[in-house]
């Protein structure tokens, strides 16, 4: 059995980050370890919740997996919340790194034109640093713009997402991926860059008119997961989106459900079924 570490923090109540990571990828037949960067009453999309910072147990907990030998066919991080747990994870990776295993990570720290209100453009570039050293990123288009310097554009076309993924791959990651792409009304895809065999890729399906919180938490578990059960990069992008929308399908058809965050349990037998493809 393949094993993976994700690396970000938990809500007590919501779905998002380990949330969601931790089940999706055990469903999917992958060992998931997990290093929690903080735990939280509630996501932060309720109107009050508590956080307690654990950015100290980081080290320690790497230092005794280093002792008892422990290692990973992959690394996934995701949300992060200051410049030391970056750096932290740089060392993670320098200590965790194989020639075989993969490092993917999801710099989530803005939307919507937006950074998070915890972070500035200092930390948007502090985490450029870090996606350096991955071998697959999957940054939303906001997110891209905010590492590289660029400008967010709420329109756009082909030329200009290759640009920024072209921007994403002089950072040094294998595999750029920028979600939440659509070039035509209705639609919306994944769109990836292969920097080794110079390989676009892109997948588009209908656009949902709806929004919540944890999408893309879900997306890159899942893409993970994937990747982990032997699907090549463009695969599992394409499955990712799929299980994505499915998600979000059954939640808008469900009223009262998006209480928390998307219904991804009830899509579960939907994923498996895509990965046995």
């Amino acid at each position: 059995m393949k094993r993976i570490v994700t690396i970000q923090d938990i809500s007590c109540v919501g779905k998002c980050s380990l949330t969601v990571a931790l089940p999706i990828i055990s469903a999917m037949g992958i060992e998931t370890a997990i290093i929690p960067t903080a735990v939280l009453s509630t996501h932060t999309m309720f109107p009050e919740f508590t956080v307690k910072d654990l950015t100290s147990e980081i080290r320690p907990i790497s230092e005794h997996w280093k002792r008892a030998e422990i290692g990973f066919d992959g690394i996934y991080t995701g949300y992060l919340g200051s410049f030391e747990q970056i750096n932290l994870m740089k060392e993670f990776f320098a200590d965790f790194r194989t020639e075989d295993n993969l490092i993917l990570v999801d710099p989530a720290m803005a939307d919507n034109g937006k950074l998070y209100p915890a972070f500035d453009e200092a930390f948007a570039k502090e985490m450029a640093t870090l996606c350096a050293k991955a071998d697959m990123i999957v940054p939303n288009i906001t997110e891209a713009c905010f590492m590289l310097g660029k400008e967010y554009r709420e329109t756009y076309d082909e030329a200009y997402v290759k640009e920024l993924l072209g921007g994403l791959s002089d950072l040094g990651a294998k595999i750029s991926v920028l979600t939440g792409v659509g070039f035509k009304e209705g639609k919306t895809g994944v769109m990836g860059y292969d920097k080794e065999n110079d390989e676009y890729f892109y997948f588009e399906q209908d656009k949902i008119p709806c929004s919540y919180h944890g999408t893309g938490d879900i997306f890159s578990s899942t893409c993970m997961g994937a990747m982990m059960r032997g699907l090549d990069w463009k695969k599992a992008l394409t499955v990712a989106a799929k299980y994505t929308a499915e998600c979000i399908r059954i939640t808008w058809e469900t009223p009262g459900s998006n209480t928390y965050g998307v219904d991804f349990e009830r899509a579960v037998p939907y994923l498996l079924e895509l990965v046995k493809e």
